[in-house]
């Protein structure tokens, strides 16, 4: 072979040699470019995936809106600013029990397992009437949650609005051992839940009205009222029991009367005063 032959392969070869590398590097850049945009993709998703997330977190729920509902469709059998007094027992009762309880509180289902039915024979006696003042703290308790007290308590406005024997009814099965969840347990939450409790309550059960009502969150806004008058009361806890503005409780503790002697007790010294 001639040496000017030999020149050219070797021409070739270094000409073919830099249009493989020209080659490689227009595909390592455009294989930069693509990471850079698929990166930018993935910020951009995780950014937004972020954004919606705080502004669905930050997100009015239902009851935040119907809080500030300015026209409250309260029960019947009510009386008061947006129908939150709720007063059970014969007129011609002298004195009044003021009894604070939350619809998840696992107390309250405890005081109402048993001195409920003595707090009912002595109401139905004329000894004393009793207003109900409803809270939902529990719905926001650290760890708790949940909006089974506020859905409980806007149930418990239907049944009322049946009637007040509905009404006490009603509430003495949410509490009972057989339907009344652990605190940790939102079933109060369901709306079918609810309505299962009150299928042991003959003027509920099968109550297309009381239904609707349930299902509809036609006192949604009513129980956030009832919550309201809680909040603003000095009470923090359930249950609690007051009578002629002084919170009745076992001598020599804070707590309250938990059974039938010690409610009986308490009533009675109560009542003299």
């Amino acid at each position: 072979m001639s040496a000017r032959n030999k020149m050219a392969n070797k021409a070739a070869a270094r000409e073919r040699l830099r249009q493989e590398q020209e080659r490689q590097a227009k595909k390592d850049k455009t294989r930069r470019q693509l990471v850079v945009i698929g990166t930018t993709l993935v910020v951009l998703a995780i950014a937004g995936g972020i954004g919606y997330a705080v502004m669905q977190a930050n997100k009015p729920t239902h009851w935040d809106s119907v809080a500030d509902e300015k026209n409250i469709t309260a029960p019947k059998n009510t009386t008061g600013e947006n129908g939150t007094t709720v007063v059970i027992g014969k007129a011609t009762a002298k004195k009044t029990l003021e009894l604070y309880e939350d619809p998840r509180c696992p107390v309250c289902a405890q005081f109402e397992q048993t001195v409920g039915e003595t707090v009912k024979k002595d109401v139905d006696a004329g000894k004393y009437k009793v207003e109900f003042i409803g809270a939902t703290f529990i719905d926001g308790a650290k760890s708790i949650n949940g909006q089974g007290s506020k859905n409980a308590l806007s149930a418990l406005g239907a049944a009322l609005n049946v009637s007040p024997e509905a009404f006490v009814a009603y509430k003495s099965a949410l509490y009972s051992t057989e339907f009344h969840p652990e605190e940790t347990d939102d079933k109060f939450s369901k709306d079918s839940y609810l309505l299962e409790v009150a299928d042991s309550v003959p003027a509920l059960k099968s109550n297309t009205e009381f239904k609707k009502n349930v299902e509809g969150g036609t006192f949604d806004a009513w129980a956030m009222k009832m919550t309201d008058v809680f909040n603003d009361s000095d009470v923090t806890g359930t249950p609690t029991l007051k009578m002629d503005d002084k919170k009745l409780t076992v001598e020599g503790s804070d707590n309250p009367p938990m059974t039938v002697e010690q409610f009986n007790t308490v009533m009675d010294k109560a009542l003299k005063a």
